[in-house]
């Protein structure tokens, strides 16, 4: 293995020509994914602008926002096929195109299904060009190939632009209008696609792989199966879940979708997702804790937004100040993970444990101190505390997924499940969940905080009947989420104590095989799909 990725002289590009000097060529593709990672088909930060201004509801454009995460996740099931048929100029000029034509469709449609198709396709090229620009890269970040150094890159990239595109955009629709934000982007990808023509040759390997055996059906189902996943999750509270016709068939269609594709599974040679990528025990593991990590944050979706707009009078400009504290988290969870996991290789058990301690003290703070009076500056701890827990997370178990010691064929699909579980069940189960305990807490509240105000209190019959129902509804949001908080507490307590009792002496040995080899590999592949 040392032979392996042995260095081989200094790092270079030979897509980018000489008179571009050698140390500047890496940075060259870091800005490229800067710009393809800032574009997406819409901008969250922008919903409220949005839905002021058009007819969209806050759910369309929730769910458009989500589907652009499921076609960046079914991507990576492609992505390595991707990168040995088409070379980097070819990928990165597309993909610039593809996203051009996707804000400007995002910035003018009122049509949600138009919408939300366009970001899913949006996402699925946003996940082509950023893979070409990092693998072209991921020598110059760890000449070993140490994937868990190499995903300490890639989430200070993704998180890091999450916070920095939302702060991007609510200062551009304070300065002017949030479609602006959309002729920025484009303006920017412009710029991409004219410095990818000037800057980078039209390198090729020493043999086009033709993009033969793809399940691409099986692609549009797993798409369809996660569409309707997020679908329930993201309309069901609007629609009052089962009980509407809505929520009703896209739960049977995200079942039908679901069993047609386990059925081809079971005779397909080639299947988009195997049984072996889904059955693989880190997978199986990742998946769990994501889904209970992301429960246990998904306060952060539901009040956390209401809390500082509501009950401590934020305005737009201040909300979105506060994700510079959550950049400052990511940085610094980056860093922590960088010096002890990927380089010092502490245990998958013990960073899992700092996690969910993390998270803890984030529910904790937010139980112990939330209040009417909270000043901006101390939410910094809480918000800090978050950002950490969460890049932590997810570059442990991405990590913990390369080493699952699954052929490299099935890989990419793991990958792929790991998108599916962590970036969008993740982000839409625990809300949904959330949000449903919050509606009926706050029913719960909201009945006894009014009858004890009209019972014990004799002067509240002179205040107007509107305003008192707005005291009421803020006493009862402030209670209820502070039950909610510590529910949660409870729940990440009992869950570190699980891990801290369990027993894992892995540790991360995530060693990424020579392009060449994986060429090899996707070579002989075709050539066995041709015959």
């Amino acid at each position: 293995m040392a032979d392996w990725h042995a260095p081989q002289g200094p790092f270079d590009i030979p897509d980018v020509p000489n008179y571009v000097p050698r140390r500047l060529k890496p940075w060259l593709f870091i800005l490229f994914v800067l710009i393809v990672q800032f574009s997406g088909g819409v901008y969250l930060a922008a919903a409220s602008d949005m839905v002021g201004t058009t007819a969209l509801m806050q759910e369309d454009i929730l769910m458009a926002g989500y589907a652009s995460l499921i076609g960046m996740s079914l991507n990576f099931a492609v992505m390595f096929r991707l990168k040995f048929r088409y070379s980097n100029r070819v990928a990165l000029t597309v993909c610039g195109l593809a996203l051009i034509a996707a804000n400007l469709i995002c910035a003018h449609t009122r049509c949600v299904p138009l919408l939300v198709g366009t970001c899913f396709v949006a996402g699925w090229f946003r996940m082509w060009a950023t893979f070409a620009c990092n693998s072209t890269i991921q020598l110059w970040i760890t000449p070993v190939r140490d994937m868990a150094i190499f995903f300490c890159y890639v989430y200070l990239i993704v998180d890091g632009v999450i916070q920095l595109c939302g702060v991007a955009t609510i200062y551009t629709a304070f300065f002017s209008q949030w479609e602006y934000m959309h002729w920025l982007m484009t303006g920017l990808l412009a710029l991409m696609i004219l410095l990818v023509l000037i800057l980078v040759k039209p390198v090729k390997g020493p043999m086009q792989i033709p993009l033969l055996g793809i399940d691409w059906i099986g692609s549009l189902l797993w798409g369809g199966v996660m569409l309707c996943f997020t679908y329930v999750c993201v309309y069901g509270n609007y629609h009052d879940w089962w009980e509407a016709r809505e929520i009703v068939l896209a739960t049977v269609l995200g079942a039908v979708c679901l069993g047609i594709n386990l059925w081809r599974a079971t005779f397909l040679h080639h299947p988009y997702i195997t049984f072996q990528a889904m059955k693989n025990r880190n997978v199986i593991r990742a998946t769990m804790i994501y889904l209970v990590f992301f429960t246990l944050l998904a306060t952060e979706h539901v009040f956390e937004h209401s809390y500082a707009a509501t009950i401590l009078g934020f305005d737009e400009t201040n909300l979105i100040d506060l994700n510079w504290y959550v950049m400052a988290g990511i940085v610094a969870g980056v860093i922590l993970t960088y010096y002890t996991f990927a380089l010092n290789k502490w245990r998958y058990k013990t960073m899992t444990a700092i996690g969910f301690s993390l998270a803890a003290v984030y529910l904790a703070y937010f139980y112990f101190t939330i209040d009417y009076g909270v000043e901006k500056e101390m939410l910094f701890v809480p918000l800090f505390f978050r950002g950490a827990a969460s890049v932590i997370i997810s570059i442990v178990f991405l990590t913990s997924i390369v080493q699952s010691g699954l052929h490299f064929f099935v890989f990419p699909q793991a990958l792929t499940i790991n998108g599916f579980t962590g970036a969008v069940m993740g982000a839409t189960l625990g809300p949904a969940l959330i949000g449903e305990f919050l509606r009926h807490t706050m029913a719960k509240n909201v009945a006894l905080i009014g009858s004890v105000m009209t019972d014990f209190n004799t002067d509240i019959m002179h205040v107007p009947v509107g305003q008192l129902y707005g005291m009421v509804q803020v006493q009862a949001l402030v209670v209820s989420m502070k039950e909610i908080y510590g529910w949660l507490l409870i729940a990440a307590l009992t869950s570190l104590l699980v891990i801290l009792v369990s027993y894992s002496p892995l540790r991360p040995f995530a060693i990424f095989p020579k392009w060449k080899n994986v060429r090899k590999a996707l070579r002989r592949a075709a050539r066995m799909q041709e015959a």
